[in-house]
């Protein structure tokens, strides 16, 4: 079925073209239509038209209010008056809030529209290294790179996730050298269903490997050259080095793949790409840049300069493609992924979720792409995102000055957030469905407090204002949504029914309105890749949903059609609150 417009978008219409009935040479205008405290909406665009006209703003809004019954045959618009110096300030009907509410019902999507001309979208976004504990500074990146796909699929946009881990390098030298002189370092002490202990599990043997190999390597003369004299190996397939090398890939994968499950999002094998699949690749790279001239060699080393990029000391600060020694560095393997996104992908866009200390070396590396005809202009973009700080306003740490690692902070905000869980059921919830809500309420909580800051933003992990049921957090919303679920239950078989008739009080409206605005505020999170402008709505209705549930009473056995229409609005709240939270990755339980 065809999308239904919000009002603010119908209310755009008829106001531009009363405004060209009025002014046919203002035809283009844009009326600059918002909501307003004053009405429903208020249109300020005549300000500017009449300073570009020279007329007089007052008279221009009072010309489009003559034009408007002409356009407003439906009667969406009840009423609309002019104020100030020109504002427009217009009120909609009850029954259309109502109709198209009753609309958006009917609709799966809830008003959300496909996007008029999808693409396909490449996102790379979570990016951690083979053989390392995933940290803090990883939740991000996934977190955000996760709402960014669920918001571009869900506008209709073919999205290839890619998560660019790091599983190729010197380091290898050492592990592989270690396995073979010690094969059973990675032997499985024991198999396990449960994604998060085969995970812990799989990352205690990857750590023992580690420290025992590093040691073995400042220690002894010998193995190090031994360690060193694999890394060619390696890089030139040899069967051996490659199947131990693979035993290593795959037990971070294990690991990996617990931290996801517990974080509650979905990567696929499939998926994870790293830098080892760009091999095969970087010595053509080197080729066609050298031969384009976009790199030249520099003291050995082949680099791209740039005339608005230096160092400190005004020297050129470059793009070093191939080290002096002949080695690859990352940009050779970000510029052979970019081909191979482009050229065998055929992304129209290419989105990079990383750290924003990163946006130079980015900036370099879609400028070369550019320079060589690999990558279109403007369709390469960086989603850059801040640092995690703790308490006292420094990148987060532990007590003892450590990386914190992912899955200790995510229990922990489970931990905390079973408290709430605990506190707020009634006697009979058994301790393993406190512990299953708990786990939906925590990690939403962490996921939430991210995604509610714009990107860029550095921001302070603070668990116990993440698991307040107070301001702008994931649980405010999930309780919300439960008080929704428990008036349902509460309701006798009485069904939600839409009565377009019946007058509105204020709290009534303010909550229809905001509902309505829920497919504008998707599109708009969307093509901006900004998460954060669908949590501030959430929230938003949220708050009004607060206010409408104490100054309305929702089930009132001498109102039925009263009755049968505030179940509506709460159904269609809770419709939104689910979708909403489901694309930022955030689960809805039905009880708190």
């Amino acid at each position: 079925m065809a999308t239904v417009p919000s009002l603010a978008a119908t209310v755009r219409l008829r106001v531009s073209d009363a405004l060209s009935a009025a002014l046919p040479e203002a035809a283009s205008a844009d009326p600059l239509l918002r909501r307003s405290d004053r009405a429903d909406f208020q249109a300020n665009g005549m300000l500017a038209l009449a300073k570009q006209l020279k007329g007089n703003p007052r008279e221009l809004a009072g010309k489009v209010t003559e034009a408007l019954p002409a356009q407003n045959e439906d009667g969406t618009i009840a009423r609309i008056e002019v104020s100030g110096p020109g504002f427009l300030n217009i009120t909609v009907a009850d029954r259309a809030i109502v109709e198209n509410l009753a609309a958006r019902r009917r609709d799966e999507r809830l008003g959300v529209p496909y996007a008029d001309d999808p693409g396909t979208t490449v996102i790379d976004y979570s990016q951690p290294n083979v053989a390392k504990e995933m940290h803090v500074g990883h939740l991000r990146s996934t977190v955000i790179g996760d709402a960014v796909v669920h918001l571009l699929e869900h506008r209709g946009e073919t999205v290839i996730r890619r998560h660019h881990i790091g599983d190729w390098g010197t380091n290898f030298g050492m592990l592989i050298q270690y396995l073979i002189e010690h094969p059973h370092e990675l032997d499985h002490a024991s198999d396990t269903a449960d994604a998060k202990d085969a995970g812990e599990a799989a990352m205690a043997r990857l750590n023992r490997l580690y420290k025992s190999s590093r040691a073995l390597f400042d220690s002894d003369e010998d193995f190090k050259a031994r360690a060193r004299d694999r890394v060619p190996a390696l890089q030139s397939g040899d069967a051996e080095t490659l199947a131990l090398w693979h035993k290593i890939v795959d037990e971070s994968k294990t690991y990996f793949q617990g931290v996801y499950d517990e974080l509650d999002v979905e990567i696929r094998d499939a998926d994870i790409v790293g830098e080892s699949a760009y091999n095969d690749d970087l010595q053509q790279v080197v080729k066609d840049l050298e031969e384009s001239g976009v790199a030249v060699r520099s003291e050995g080393a082949l680099c791209v300069f740039f005339e608005d990029i230096k160092g400190p000391d005004g020297t050129p600060t470059p793009l070093i493609v191939q080290k002096s020694n002949g080695g690859f560095g990352y940009a050779a393997t970000d510029l052979a992924a970019i081909r191979n996104r482009v050229g065998d992908l055929k992304a129209d866009t290419l989105l990079y979720v990383v750290d924003a200390r990163q946006a130079l070396h980015f900036r370099m590396v879609f400028e070369t792409a550019q320079r060589a005809g690999w990558l279109p202009e403007g369709a390469a973009r960086q989603l850059p995102f801040g640092t995690v700080l703790g308490k006292d306003g420094k990148p987060f740490k532990t007590r003892e000055g450590e990386t914190v690692r992912l899955v200790d902070l995510l229990d922990e905000a489970v931990e905390r957030a079973a408290a709430v869980v605990r506190e707020k059921a009634d006697a009979s919830v058994a301790e393993e469905e406190i512990q299953r809500r708990a786990q939906q309420v925590g990690i939403g909580a962490v996921k939430y407090a991210d995604l509610s800051n714009s990107m860029t933003r550095d921001y302070v992990f603070d668990l116990d204002r993440m698991v307040s049921l107070q301001g702008d957090t994931s649980v405010y919303l999930q309780y919300a949504y439960a008080r929704v679920r428990s008036i349902f239950r509460k309701a006798n078989g009485l069904e939600p029914v839409p009565h377009p008739e019946r007058e509105l009080v204020p709290a009534e409206r303010a909550l229809a309105l905001h509902l309505d605005g829920f497919g504008d505020t998707l599109v708009t999170a969307a093509d901006e890749y900004a998460p954060h402008k669908l949590t501030a709505y959430l929230y938003e209705l949220a708050t009004l949903y607060s206010r409408f549930f104490e100054n309305c009473l929702v089930l009132d056995p001498g109102e039925p059609e009263q009755s049968e229409n505030r179940l509506f609005l709460c159904e269609m709240t809770a419709k939104v609150l689910h979708q909403g939270l489901a694309l930022l990755g955030i689960r809805t339980p039905e009880r708190l």
